[in-house]
């Protein structure tokens, strides 16, 4: 297929920010659209988002405050909190012409309708091509250009490969997939299962039994992604284990943060400390989900059972220990 030389980014805060500036180094056209003129304003006065302090805007980077500018670009990029991506998405889809890439780039099932972020790309913006960008990635790293790399997943294996060219650059490296469900799979379960990795730092279990979270974790999100058609690379892949390594070992994450804090004692609100952690808001779809399929999600529905106020950490703990032995697997 042609060149993908002009995209859009809808939401400035820090993991918009980067990403548009990871767009324009690999010399696209960039437009960052933020939620309203003044702050669209603000932004291109200072060349700096509020949300990424000391990254300036690359100078290719044009904002705007008005979301229906993005339907002029060849590539949007809804980089918006998995609950707040239909809000989003809505007011201007019926203008995304035909064949326009529209990319989720948040880790999350809606809560209200158990969708991933493709689906309700498909339902509001039917013309246009659904895709997902996810993996082991903060922001910060990829606002300076530190190198990184991500998956991206088209259902078409043309338009995939388009958008690596479109977005890559020497130090931001994007593989690509037709896996599309696989990726949004790890980067979905991932988020939860480190909330279940920060609680046992926070309760100082030590690094052995952070180790066979992890390890175990991986188990679940691995089984959870086969009953779903994931591909099995792709689950052991960036977006799979991948991200799953990163988040469960860095305070960079925002639910391994989150979940430190629990295990400390404090509540889920005191825990949020105001930022989103997403995995608090996947954890209850997501084990909806793997009750109908008939899957076994002990880790996760530990994680959910906490944040639903339905058991306590310890109890949760010592239900997780006392599981019957079996074979590894």
């Amino acid at each position: 297929m042609s060149a993908l030389n002009s995209v859009a980014v809808v939401g400035a805060g820090a993991w918009g920010t980067a990403l548009a500036n990871a767009a324009a180094r690999a010399g696209r056209d960039v437009t960052l659209v933020a939620r309203d003129d003044a702050t669209a304003m603000n932004i291109a006065m200072h060349r700096t988002s509020p949300r990424l302090p000391g990254i300036k805007l690359e100078s290719k980077v044009v904002m705007t405050g008005n979301a229906a500018d993005a339907a002029r670009a060849q590539v949007i990029l809804l980089v918006v909190p998995a609950q707040a991506l239909r809000a989003t998405l809505k007011p201007f889809a019926a203008a995304i012409p035909q064949g326009c890439v529209v990319m989720a780039c948040a880790k999350g099932i809606e809560r209200t309708t158990g969708l991933f972020m493709t689906e309700i790309i498909a339902e509001l913006a039917p013309r246009a091509v659904p895709a997902i960008l996810s993996g082991p990635s903060f922001a910060d790293d990829v606002a300076r250009g530190l190198p990184t790399a991500v998956t991206l997943a088209a259902p078409d294996e043309p338009i995939a490969a388009a958008l690596c060219q479109a977005l890559g650059s020497p130090t931001f490296r994007p593989y690509h997939t037709t896996d599309v469900r696989g990726v949004e799979i790890g980067g979905a379960a991932k988020n939860v299962l480190a909330i279940a990795a920060g609680i046992v730092v926070g309760r100082k279990l030590g690094a052995s039994a952070l180790a066979a979270l992890t390890t175990r974790g991986f188990a679940e999100l691995t089984r959870f992604g086969r009953a779903c058609g994931a591909q099995p690379e792709t689950l052991a892949g960036l977006s799979g284990l991948g991200d799953l390594v990163l988040s469960c070992s860095s305070p960079q994450s925002r639910n391994f943060s989150f979940g430190i804090a629990l295990g400390q004692g404090q509540s889920a609100a005191q825990a949020a400390g105001g930022k989103l952690a997403e995995g608090a808001f996947t954890a209850s779809v997501l084990l909806d989900i793997a009750r109908t399929k008939g899957i076994d999600m002990p880790i996760s529905e530990a994680v959910a059972s906490i944040l639903d106020g339905r058991t306590d950490i310890d109890t949760a703990i010592t239900g997780l220990l006392a599981r019957p032995f079996k074979a590894e697997g």
